[in-house]
C-alpha cells in the first residue's frame, strides 16, 4: 500500500542535473579561454602512468580501499533490507475499507491474521500493528495505543542507529588512516638524509608525494562512504516515518472505543 504525503518530495537527482548544467556552462567558457592547449600539455606531464599507479596504489591507500568496500557491502544489506521491510505496506495487515472501524474484540483476531500473513517475518510495520492491536485488546483505549505505537517506533529507529555503528566507524577510520600515511610521508621526507642536492629534493619530493596521495585518495573515499551512509540512513528513517503514519491512518484513526460513543 502506498503512504501518502503531505508534501512535495524534492526531485533531489533533477537539481542534481541542473547544478551540473549551471556549473558546467559557467565553467566551460573559463576553461576553454585560460586553459589552452599549454596547460592540457602540461597535465599530461604531470599525470604519467607511473604518477597515476603511485597515487592509487600504496598501503594506506589499500586500507581505505578495504574499509570502503566494507562499509559499501554493509550499506548494501541495510538498503536491501529496508526494501524488504516495505513489503510490508502492500500486505493486507488491517481493514482499509471506507468507514471500517476496530472493535476491542477484533484486535486478537487481527493479531492472528498479521502473524498468518507475515509467516513470523520480522516486520516493523507488522510489530507495531501488532504491539498496538495487542495494547488496544487489554486497555481498550486509543491513545494508550497511540504511545505504544509512538514508543515502538522510537525503539525501532534507535536500534537501526545503533546497529550503523561499524558503517560509521569505517567512515571515520577511511580519513584516518590517510591521515597515517600522511605522517609517514612527512617524516619521510624531513627524515631524509642525503648530501647531494639533486638527490635530497628527489627523495623529498617523493616522499611528500605519498603523504598528499594518502591524504587525497582517503578523503575522497570518505566523501563517497558518506554519502551512501546518508542516503541509507535516511531511507531507514523514512521508513519509521511511514510506518507511523500507517498505524495513524489505518490503525488509531479507526480504533471503536464503546465507552466513549466513537472512534478515536
Amino acid at each position: 500500500m502506498s503512504i501518502s504525503t503531505s508534501h512535495r518530495p524534492a526531485r533531489e537527482w533533477l537539481l542534481l542535473v541542473l547544478a551540473l548544467i549551471l556549473v558546467g556552462g559557467a565553467i566551460t567558457p573559463v576553461w576553454q579561454l585560460l586553459g589552452g592547449p599549454q596547460m592540457r600539455e602540461e597535465l599530461a606531464r604531470k599525470w604519467t602512468d607511473e604518477r597515476l599507479l603511485r597515487l592509487f596504489i600504496g598501503p594506506e591507500q589499500v586500507l581505505c580501499y578495504l574499509c570502503a568496500v566494507w562499509a559499501g557491502l554493509i550499506l548494501q544489506s541495510r538498503y536491501r533490507e529496508v526494501l524488504r521491510q516495505r513489503r510490508a505496506f502492500t500486505m493486507d495487515l488491517l481493514p482499509t475499507e471506507e468507514g471500517a472501524r476496530i472493535l476491542p474484540e477484533d484486535a486478537r483476531p487481527l493479531n492472528r491474521k498479521i502473524e498468518q500473513i507475515t509467516a513470523g517475518q520480522p516486520l516493523i510495520l507488522a510489530n507495531m500493528v501488532r504491539l498496538g492491536l495487542g495494547k488496544f485488546a487489554i486497555s481498550k483505549s486509543a491513545p494508550d495505543v497511540a504511545e505504544v505505537v509512538r514508543n515502538q517506533a522510537d525503539v525501532e529507529l534507535s536500534r537501526l542507529i545503533a546497529t550503523m555503528a561499524t558503517v560509521n566507524y569505517l567512515a571515520w577510520a577511511i580519513p584516518a588512516i590517510g591521515f597515517v600515511g600522511t605522517v609517514r610521508g612527512l617524516g619521510g621526507a624531513f627524515g631524509v638524509r642525503e648530501s647531494d642536492i639533486l638527490k635530497f629534493t628527489d627523495q623529498a619530493k617523493d616522499q611528500l608525494n605519498i603523504a598528499f596521495d594518502c591524504t587525497l585518495v582517503a578523503l575522497v573515499l570518505s566523501l563517497i562512504v558518506m554519502y551512501f551512509l546518508h542516503m541509507v540512513q535516511r531511507a531507514e528513517e523514512t521508513l519509521i516515518t511511514d510506518a507511523q503514519q500507517y498505524c495513524q491512518e489505518h490503525l488509531l484513526l479507526r480504533l471503536y472505543d464503546p465507552a466513549k460513543d466513537g472512534g478515536i
